[in-house]
């Protein structure tokens, strides 16, 4: 499992024009890109999550388990792109959807049940996210 985690002060993820996510950080967030791979389990994506909760990434480094701060999820096959060969990214290594789609849903559910305000992308959908990311900070987290 591969997390790209960017701290952010705005963020909100649409799909054909219509938001279907959105924080409102107050005054930070995290925005966490989540990539599912072959072998990726509800375990893994547990801890995962609790890391992404607790690491110290915010202002005066602080986790968003410490000041509370919202986190939009957002599913990303393409974190798993092999470019080794060629100029065509291999989607290869990616989970295919019916294996991966329950696993960022325990991910996301499992930050809610740490006290997470959560918010989602729409799984399988083009998406269109919007976010201001502060410091710039950003973050990969693989599992």
């Amino acid at each position: 499992m591969r997390v790209i985690l960017q701290r952010v002060t705005a963020a909100q993820v649409s799909v054909d024009g219509a938001v279907v996510g959105r924080i409102e950080p107050n005054p930070q967030g995290l925005v966490a890109l989540v990539g599912v791979t072959h072998g990726d389990d509800a375990q893994r994506a547990k801890a995962l999550a609790d890391k992404v909760w607790r690491l110290r990434i915010l202002s005066g480094e602080r986790s968003a388990a410490d000041l509370g701060a919202p986190i939009l999820v957002v599913s990303q096959f393409t974190l798993y792109a092999d470019t080794a060969k060629g100029r065509r990214p291999s989607w290869s290594a990616a989970a295919p959807g019916a294996v991966a789609e329950p696993i960022v849903e325990v991910f996301a559910d499992a930050l809610r049940d740490a006290g997470a305000t959560v918010a989602t992308g729409r799984f399988g959908a083009h998406m269109s996210i919007d976010l201001t990311n502060d410091g710039p900070v950003t973050v990969i987290l693989d599992a």
